[in-house]
């Protein structure tokens, strides 16, 4: 094996295990939070987000961290965790944390402007539904093979998650985390595209003469 082989294993290897180590962090602070709300005896619930109460616009983010007891934070574990190492793995940490952001923005947004009267909000599945949607149509809009296989894959074995975004979805699932969060993460695989898509790209001028 080459040098530069044996540098781009090496960097490969790096990446992977950054991915992995963001993820695994993720998580564990999600548990630890859930840990802290439950010895506070819910303490931590209040930063659910209320729907079209002005200060709680600032609960938006911090909501996507929160859970209402470990069920909910056990449910919502391990396709955060596979979801998010897909998407840092084929989009870099800087570019999937844009993609979180945005993510987290659009779902809390989106519950507190359409969320029933008097409902408080929490959880991570509105970064799901958004990761989701992003790793499913990514490799479409880059032209990737390889991603388009990924988004393939994911679509097989989360597909029917889908159903968790439609408004009939009954009891205490918020289906408009799971709405908002899955056309955040579409909105997101174009906005924060790497590769210009053509019918944007600036038409080449003839040259002088």
């Amino acid at each position: 094996m080459t040098a530069t082989g044996r540098t781009g294993m090496q960097q490969g290897r790096a990446k992977l295990a950054t991915c992995l180590v963001l993820m695994l962090g993720w998580v564990a602070l999600l548990w630890l939070l859930e840990g802290v709300d439950v010895i506070t005896g819910g303490a931590l619930d209040t930063f659910g987000i209320q729907p079209r109460e002005p200060s709680e616009l600032v609960d938006v983010v911090p909501a996507a961290f929160l859970h209402f007891g470990f069920g909910h934070l056990a449910a919502n574990t391990l396709p955060l965790l596979v979801l998010g190492f897909l998407a840092a793995l084929r989009s870099g940490i800087r570019r999937f944390l844009a993609v979180v952001l945005l993510i987290i923005l659009a779902s809390g947004l989106g519950v507190w402007l359409t969320a029933a009267p008097g409902s408080n909000t929490a959880g991570a599945s509105g970064v799901i539904f958004g990761l989701f949607g992003y790793l499913l149509v990514r490799g479409f809009i880059e032209r990737s093979p390889l991603d388009i296989v990924i988004g393939l894959a994911v679509g097989a074995v989360y597909g029917s998650i889908l159903w968790g975004a439609l408004p009939m979805t009954a009891g205490q699932v918020s289906w408009q985390a799971h709405l908002f969060g899955l056309l955040g993460g579409i909105t997101a695989a174009f906005t924060l595209r790497t590769r210009p898509h053509p019918a944007l790209s600036s038409p080449s001028l003839p040259p002088l003469n």
